[in-house]
């Protein structure tokens, strides 16, 4: 069921679902809140799930021509303060990460606990930059068709068959996003910053799930991030969509690591 808040003149959709302790479900790019539906039955049985639109995705409209993580973070805490909550768990899927990461920043006393789920505390290099200068030009000239050839992508190659109606599923929720949407997350995206820091802050629990086939996120590159940290970590034998392609492991980790 959707609801709406107002939000700087823009409407922002949200859902909330369950009772207990809160558990707040960031989507990724290109993604939205249906991303969540397999695991809403599993994580409301105990809990209070709140899952959102980001900014110029699913039913929330876009703000402005470049949408920073600092800016969703700042709508999430807008949301979540109308809710009249104090205190939240995160759950962020890729985007979703970094915003749970900038709302930390930002709000580090509402903050108990973040799972980065095919997620980095790192800032884009200089070469993820230039790929994201890549899409921004290819979505201006034909935004459907980058989504089309992007979602496949997401998954490990070895499920692309077997998951085929999921991803097609997942595409066509992709394609409700409209092309300034995508656009103002790409350039969002290039210019966050390196959060790094706050994994060695022991006053927010942390966990990484990273996908071992992951095309977005390498593995041995964003495994590096924990080193000499606490920070508890599970390998998800799959690419990036681990809510998908393995929703029982995360859904594991998620009721646990809290």
């Amino acid at each position: 069921m959707s609801n709406f808040f107002e939000y700087k003149n823009i409407q922002v959709n949200y859902s909330s679902i369950g009772k207990g302790s809160v558990i707040v479900l960031l989507h990724g790019f290109l993604e939205n809140s249906s991303m969540w539906k397999g695991l809403l039955p599993l994580l409301s049985k105990k809990n209070r799930i709140i899952t959102i639109d980001l900014l110029g995705h699913g039913k929330t409209e876009n703000l402005s021509y470049i949408h920073t993580m600092e800016e969703q973070a700042n709508m999430v805490n807008y949301v979540l303060t109308k809710l009249k909550l104090r205190k939240f768990n995160f759950v962020g899927h890729s985007m979703g990460g970094y915003v749970a990461l900038a709302f930390a920043v930002l709000f580090p006393e509402k903050t108990k606990s973040i799972c980065l789920l095919n997620s980095t505390a790192y800032s884009d290099s200089n070469e993820k930059k230039a790929s994201r200068d890549r899409a921004i030009k290819a979505v201006k000239q034909n935004y459907k068709t980058f989504i089309r050839i992007s979602i496949p992508m997401l998954f490990s190659e070895q499920n692309r068959d077997e998951l085929k109606p999921k991803i097609d599923r997942v595409t066509s929720e992709a394609l409700k996003t409209s092309k300034q949407g995508v656009i103002a997350a790409l350039e969002g995206m290039k210019i966050r910053h390196d959060y790094t820091s706050l994994l060695s802050n022991d006053k927010i629990k942390i966990v990484l799930i990273l996908g071992e086939k992951d095309t977005v996120l390498d593995f041995n590159t964003h495994i590096q991030q924990i080193k000499n940290t606490n920070i508890k970590w599970h390998k998800i034998k799959h690419g990036h969509m681990s809510h998908i392609e393995a929703k029982e492991d995360v859904v594991s980790i998620i009721k646990k690591f809290r």
